[in-house]
């Protein structure tokens, strides 16, 4: 990533407010971004949401977690959701957005008090509900936006607010498009 200058600690913390003045009930789907291969991203401007597969297209299913005991897809991590506001913070310039490998970047209040497991959010024709999975930044994430920023999105603040993101499941399929409200039902 030469040329990219990371966020110190002072200046990450320092944009702590604006991610605070997130929307708590409903916020814009700023970004949609599908993996279909290891370290690929397509930007989308609309996707499909299944129950089977999560973001059609999208690697999750055939990834595997080391969180279950058999190696297979999490069911409870088939979609990362990032508020926007955060990734806007760390990576500066809003090509590099989709580097974090999520799939829905949301202008919205992923703290757990505001969305507890269970909680669920429609977005478009879909409905999608947020698992207790954790969704904690790893390796490829300090190497994308710097060590200061793991640190930063983990630390105790950073977890309470769910700065990383959360983890969640489609519960009803459909379309969603950049542009449309997502909100709490």
């Amino acid at each position: 990533m030469g040329g990219v200058r990371h966020l110190t600690t002072e200046e990450l913390e320092a944009g702590l407010d604006e991610i605070r003045l997130s929307p708590r009930d409903r916020g814009a789907l700023e970004l949609i971004v599908r993996r279909p291969a290891v370290d690929e991203r397509e930007v989308l401007e609309e996707g499909e949401l299944s129950e089977a597969e999560g973001l059609v297209g999208d690697t999750w299913s055939v990834r595997g977690s080391s969180r279950t005991a058999d190696g297979s897809a999490h069911p409870e991590m088939q979609l990362n959701v990032m508020n926007s506001r955060v990734i806007a913070l760390l990576a500066g310039e809003r090509g590099r957005w989709a580097l974090a490998g999520d799939q829905l970047y949301l202008d919205m209040d992923l703290s757990a008090e505001n969305l507890p497991a269970g909680a669920r959010l429609a977005i478009g024709e879909a409905v999608i509900e947020v698992t207790a999975q954790p969704h904690t930044g790893c390796k490829k994430f300090a190497a994308r936006f710097g060590v200061e920023a793991l640190k930063f999105v983990n630390s105790p603040e950073g977890r309470r607010l769910r700065l990383r993101g959360i983890n969640a499941r489609v519960v009803r399929p459909g379309t969603v498009r950049v542009g449309q409200t997502a909100k709490r039902v």
